[in-house]
This record gives structure tokens, C-alpha cells and sequence, in this order.
């Protein structure tokens, strides 16, 4: 899907509104500079900021799942959706500290759960929900006993959760026609490493 297109919605530039400028603050980590997206989504100032307290919760330690988890099913929902934007900043940021491997994240854009580099099920189960998700928008009860094995109820819904958010951020990506971010990497950056 990866289009040329110019972006559909202009990201805000610098200098920004003080309502603007506080609203991309509360969105990034502290002295970096805010990407492309959330310049986007500040646009409208009402959605960013209804955002904010969901996106904040689905990138927090009060998510029930481990830092890890989140990110497989974010790094695979977004290359499900064909959403290099969001892949690419999710990769560039998190990839290491998850402890996801070259093969992992080429397997998590280009291949699926049963590639050789994914020794633990747990890892496993989540590629297989995130995929169910994307591809019928449930989860089958064999999977979802599966889950339960692994898998709090408090996870659970957490994790269904996940994939619906980062299918709506890749929605938004995708049809804004958002640029890649100079420092992501792509999606043909790590093909055949799995």
C-alpha cells in the first residue's frame, strides 16, 4: 500500500499555536521533537486531546501487557494494515528495547507466527490474535483457549484493544498519506531476515 502520494492532511509546522504547542508536548517524551503523526492528528485539537488519555494508557506500564507483547502485536497489526508510518516509528523506538531480534521484526512485517525465529508461544499466540483480528475481526475459540493458557482476562482485553487502536492509527496513517519519518526504517528494510 506504501503510496507517493502527498500527505492529505499537512502536519502543522513550527512556530506552533501555544494551544497547539502544548497539546504535541503532552504527546511526546520530553525534548523530542513531535512526529509527523501527532502533528497530523493536532489538526483537530478536540480528537488529540480525547487521545491522549488512551493513547497514554496503550504505551504505559499500566497496560497488562509486557513491553514486548504490546509491540508484537502493534509491529504486526501496523504491517497487516500496510501501515509503513506507523510500523517504521514503532520499530525505530521500541524494537530494541522489546528484545525483538532482526528476524523477528522481518518475520513480524514479511512472514508469521510459525517462522523459526519465534521459540516461545506466547510470542506465538499473539501473532496468531493479532492476524485473527485483522483478518475476520475475532478470535476463534481454539485460539482464544489457546490465549486463556497464557493470557489473563485483564490481558485479554488488552490486547484486543491494542490491535483496535493500532488498526485506527493505521486507518488514519494510511489515508492522511502520511511521509515516512526520515530516521524509520521500512518495510523492505527488513525483508528476508526472518
Amino acid at each position: 500500500m506504501a503510496h507517493v502520494a502527498v500527505s492529505r492532511v499537512e502536519p502543522v509546522r513550527p512556530p506552533y499555536p501555544p494551544e497547539v504547542a502544548e497539546r504535541l508536548e503532552a504527546m511526546m517524551p520530553p525534548g523530542v521533537p513531535p512526529i509527523l503523526l501527532f502533528r497530523t492528528f493536532v489538526r483537530n485539537l478536540p480528537m488529540s486531546a480525547a487521545m491522549g488519555g488512551w493513547g497514554g494508557y496503550e504505551l504505559s506500564k499500566r497496560l497488562s501487557l509486557s513491553l514486548r507483547d504490546r509491540e508484537i502485536v502493534i509491529d504486526r497489526t501496523c504491517a497487516r494494515c500496510e501501515c509503513e508510518y506507523e510500523w517504521g516509528v514503532h520499530v525505530a523506538f521500541f524494537a530494541e528495547r522489546a528484545g525483538l531480534s532482526g528476524p523477528q521484526i522481518s518475520s513480524l512485517t514479511h512472514g508469521g507466527a510459525g517462522d523459526p525465529c519465534w521459540a516461545d508461544e506466547r510470542d506465538r499466540l499473539l501473532i496468531q490474535a493479532a492476524d485473527a483480528l485483522h483478518d475476520g475481526a475475532d478470535i476463534g475459540d481454539g485460539l482464544w483457549l489457546r490465549l486463556t493458557r497464557q493470557f489473563s482476562d485483564v490481558q485479554l482485553l488488552d490486547l484486543t484493544m491494542l490491535a483496535g487502536w493500532y488498526h485506527a492509527i493505521s486507518f488514519t496513517a494510511n489515508a492522511a498519506r502520511l511521509a515516512r519519518e526520515h530516521w524509520a526504517p521500512r518495510f523492505a528494510d527488513v525483508a528476508g531476515a526472518a
